[in-house]
């Protein structure tokens, strides 16, 4: 990232919380941030010293903070912000790694490549957890040896941030690149991870003197935490059946996973070896600890499923929209056979977007000029206004953000076509990409396969009388990483690139290489129309169309998490009718003709129909994205839903009112 861009975000409202971390209490904002009355000051003071420790393998909170891959860290990074923001009680609890996620170029064919950089955690602007003046050590027991980790901090606002850290001198080599790189290693580089996590940073939070009552493990990865809360229960003098009982009612367990495969399972031996010292604190026997974490505890060979561990301990667990929730419910069943599927204890709450983070300083001025600026993000009423706004003042707004986008779009493209060595004539088409006429689609996110980034590239010709409509033209970009292991997103990677390089398309479908959350910013706020084709009901829920609402961007979307419970006809558009084929190739072939069809017969139809120089059915349609959705899929609303469902409940707090 260039310097003038740093400075420019670094100034931007959306990272204030950043300049927070990074340059502590001084900044008057700060003050008087701290000094408002909340939500949280009202409903959930008496959780002040006990608060709720929210444990998660990734939290992204800015894009120079790279302990995030993708949506899961997003979503961690917002929530905790959020609970800031309402003054819900909240330390996060994460893991420190000092190369981070990787930062991703394209070579000259398409084909991805990783390079790892290292952080400083003083830069970082962490500070070392200090316990009566000494440095803070916690220390996690395996047959294999005790791993060791130091403890660092971060404030967010009025929430905390705890990330463990095992590069340290008392261990192994082994063990101190265990918090090297996100999602790295093998299956026992991920157990020692994931002990470090949920073990270690509850013996964190113990020594440092917090008392949490609640403990929510966002997905799997930190579900060891319930091992140690059980085998602390017992030590207590607490039976097995009393402990269960206790730790349960404390725990709150959210899952983002559809996918069986997804889910964090080690087999026998390995889960063994490692949980040898729980075994003895809490009087399990082997079996009866391997039998938490299987579906069927007799069967032997089954493997430890960290997901079925929190499953079988937290007394509430949910997904992550109405339609995961379901899905959850299904997949899981067989952890209670004698119950019907509905009433399998697995609800849901849809996952929501930090609106100042994600929401364009030019957005946030824009609606301070016209909206009540006390009205709060998750209420209706707080975007109520946005229905009666002038179209050509929307409309202004919308052409002021797709010129940001567009410069920054060709700055980069072109800067990464020259340093991949491309010939001067890519070059000088990228430094004049995008038809400042055309409607402007993007795609950025995660390239896993199910997620289908090339869907509307499969018919090139069908694709090039879009594109190249001298009188609609369409235009579009797209940005992603592959999971460095993941062949099967690299090659969908690949193709983009490839069709990106088709002379018919050259400067009309931009790749740009390194998506991060500067990059989603920036493509989030500019586009016309935000494109997300997942095989349905893979979509757990995504959250990255959620920020595109923020900014007066049209949503475009298989009927798959959020936007099946989102779209209603009249603030965005449906790929599709939701039907799922058992053959995914089928399926395939469908969404990727229906999606050509609504592209063809209602948006573009749509963004060029003009009376008197205006869209104002797409306008139309942008109102009523932000009166329908951006209040309900905002952090603000989800904390809300979990602190109202869960967290004051856990902790023995009764609203009257939890307005």
């Amino acid at each position: 990232m260039s310097e003038d861009r740093k400075s420019t975000e670094k100034s931007a409202a959306t990272n204030l919380y950043w300049t927070w971390c990074r340059e502590g209490h001084s900044d008057p904002a700060l003050g008087a941030y701290l000094e408002k009355e909340t939500w949280g000051s009202h409903h959930a003071g008496r959780m002040k010293h006990t608060p709720v420790a929210y444990l998660s393998a990734e939290f992204g909170l800015h894009e120079s903070f790279a302990i995030y891959s993708g949506g899961l860290g997003v979503l961690a990074g917002d929530h905790l912000k959020s609970a800031s923001d309402l003054g819900v009680p909240m330390i996060g609890v994460g893991l420190f790694y000092r190369e981070g996620y990787f930062v991703q170029s394209l070579d000259a064919k398409g084909w991805q490549e990783e390079r790892y950089e290292r952080a400083d955690p003083q830069e970082m602007g962490l500070a070392a957890v200090e316990v009566d003046g000494v440095p803070l050590r916690v220390t996690i027991p395996t047959r294999a040896g005790a791993i060791h980790a130091q403890v660092w901090r971060v404030e967010v606002g009025r929430a905390s941030l705890l990330l463990l850290d095992t590069d340290v001198p008392e261990n192994s080599e082994d063990d101190r690149a265990l918090t090297k790189r996100l999602y790295g290693g093998n299956d026992r580089t991920r157990i020692r991870q994931e002990l470090v996590l949920g073990v270690g940073g509850l013996r964190a939070l113990r020594a440092m003197g917090v008392r949490p009552s609640v403990i929510h493990l966002n997905e799997g990865h930190s579900a060891f935490a319930v091992l140690e809360l059980l085998a602390e229960a017992i030590e207590a003098g607490q039976s097995k059946e009393e402990a269960l009982e206790d730790v349960g009612a404390r725990v709150l367990f959210t899952t983002h996973t559809p996918v069986a495969a997804g889910h964090d399972r080690f087999s026998p031996p390995l889960a063994l070896e490692h949980l040898e010292p729980w075994i003895e604190r809490t009087g399990m026997t082997r079996e009866e600890l391997l039998g938490l974490g299987r579906q069927d505890p007799a069967q032997e060979d089954e493997t430890f499923c960290m997901t079925v561990l929190a499953l079988k301990i937290a007394h509430r667990a949910n997904g992550v929209s109405f339609l995961h929730g379901r899905v959850s419910r299904r997949m899981w069943k067989g952890l209670w056979p004698e119950r019907a599927l509905r009433d399998v204890p697995i609800g849901h709450i849809t996952n929501g977007v930090h609106v100042p983070t994600w929401m364009s300083p030019r957005a946030q001025r824009f609606f301070e000029e016209r909206v009540d600026p006390s009205a709060e993000v998750h209420r209706p009423e707080a975007w109520a206004a946005a229905a009666s706004f002038e179209d050509a003042d929307l409309w202004s707004l919308r052409q002021a953000l797709r010129r940001d986008l567009i410069g920054e779009v060709r700055r980069l493209a072109a800067d990464q076509a020259e340093a991949r060595g491309e010939n001067p004539a890519i070059v000088d088409a990228m430094q004049g990409a995008l038809d400042e006429r055309a409607l402007l689609i993007g795609f950025a996110r995660r390239f896993a396969t199910y997620k289908r980034a090339a869907l509307v590239l499969q018919d090139t010709d069908l694709l090039d009388a879009i594109v190249n409509d001298p009188e609609r033209p369409v235009n579009f970009v797209f940005a992603g990483k592959a999971h460095p292991r993941d062949e099967g997103g690299k090659r969908l990677l690949q193709r983009v690139f490839e069709v990106s390089r088709d002379p018919r398309f050259v400067g009309k479908v931009v790749c740009l290489s390194n998506y991060d959350m500067a990059l989603g910013r920036t493509l989030t706020r500019g586009v016309d129309l935000w494109l997300n084709n997942p095989r349905r009901p893979l979509e757990a829920s995504g959250t990255s169309g959620q920020k595109a609402v923020l900014n007066g961007v049209l949503n475009c979307s298989i009927l798959d998490g959020w936007w099946a419970e989102g779209f209603d006809g009249e603030n965005g558009f449906a790929i599709g009718d939701g039907e799922v084929q058992r053959d995914p190739r089928l399926q395939d072939r469908r969404d990727a003709d229906a999606l050509l069809d609504v592209l063809r017969e209602e948006v573009v139809p749509l963004f060029f129909d003009r009376p008197g120089g205006l869209p104002k059915g797409w306008l139309a349609r942008i109102k009523r994205a932000y009166v329908t959705l951006a209040w309900r899929f905002s952090a603000e609303r989800m904390v809300r839903d979990y602190a109202t469902s869960g967290y004051l409940p856990a902790g023995g707090v009764q609203l009257s009112d939890p307005r």
